[in-house]
């Protein structure tokens, strides 16, 4: 006979192995767990192998003590025979109208710089006309071969080699991953995206690793080859504030600023001819 939860979450995998593979991620026992969630090893037991179904509260503390993103507590409620928590609109619905007019309204106010909206899969979903300008200078006019992030950076047939300081870009982007992995370790499509990209030639095989050997700077300055000189950016990072849609959870604006003279007077004369 199945158990209350493997009857309710039919095409899910039961509770039971989400609680034991995170709690292996985050390196806890089921003491552990059951002390950080209020509740007795013996109940969290049952829970695992199926005796006891939890509550939909005691799911939503479990989650809040593994610090899951949004799309991976929908998931662990799933699991248990719940509806999901939180939605996941896609941008352009109008349940997220004012949100996208807020990232509009970052892109936009960045010019002449660069900025650019990226998803949990580092897919760039916008960006603005500076970031455009920037690329085709960078590229000379052609066109990158991806929408990823990731791949534009490892792919030596894209921007690659015109990043001078790749290598400290390149780890500081792998580190960036290896971070979302940790805090989402069952996403199976960034597995996928992360052993694609360390498989491009010349990644040290030590970057496979998530304890990476140098310490990370402060901000990186990522130093960029082009026709009018090198061009020289550090990057700010914004995401919305307690968001309650997995869309919205996952979205980052990533802009660019001048770090020299230099960089601001091109971005500017960019603008002015374009």
């Amino acid at each position: 006979m199945a158990s209350p939860t493997q009857a309710l979450s039919p095409g899910h995998p039961p509770i039971g192995a989400l609680l034991r593979e995170w709690r292996t991620l985050r390196r806890m026992s089921q003491l552990d767990l059951a002390l950080e969630a209020g509740l007795s090893a013996r109940h969290l037991s049952y829970v695992e192998t199926g005796k006891a179904r939890a509550s939909r509260e005691l799911v939503c503390r479990l989650a809040d003590v593994f610090g899951m993103p949004l799309r991976e507590r929908n998931a662990l409620l799933l699991a248990a025979g719940y509806a999901p928590q939180y939605p996941e609109n896609a941008l352009a619905t109008p349940a997220l109208e004012r949100m996208r007019q807020a990232i509009e309204l970052i892109i936009a106010h960045q010019e002449p710089y660069p900025a650019f909206v990226i998803d949990r899969q580092w897919n760039v979903l916008m960006a603005n006309d500076a970031a455009v300008r920037v690329n085709r200078l960078l590229m000379d006019g052609r066109e990158s071969r991806h929408a990823n992030l990731l791949h534009q950076v490892f792919d030596p047939l894209d921007f690659r080699p015109v990043i001078v300081n790749w290598p400290e870009v390149a780890e500081k982007f792998i580190r960036h991953a290896h971070e979302q992995l940790a805090a989402a370790p069952t996403d199976a499509a960034l597995q996928t995206l992360l052993a694609d990209v360390l498989a491009y030639p010349g990644v040290p095989a030590h970057w496979r690793s998530r304890d990476l050997e140098r310490a990370p700077v402060p901000v990186l300055t990522l130093v960029f080859r082009s026709r009018r000189g090198e061009l020289r950016f550090f990057e700010t990072i914004t995401t919305f504030s307690m968001p309650r849609d997995v869309t919205l959870d996952e979205l980052r604006i990533e802009c660019a600023f001048p770090a020299d003279d230099h960089t601001a007077a091109v971005c500017a004369e960019l603008a002015a001819s374009a």
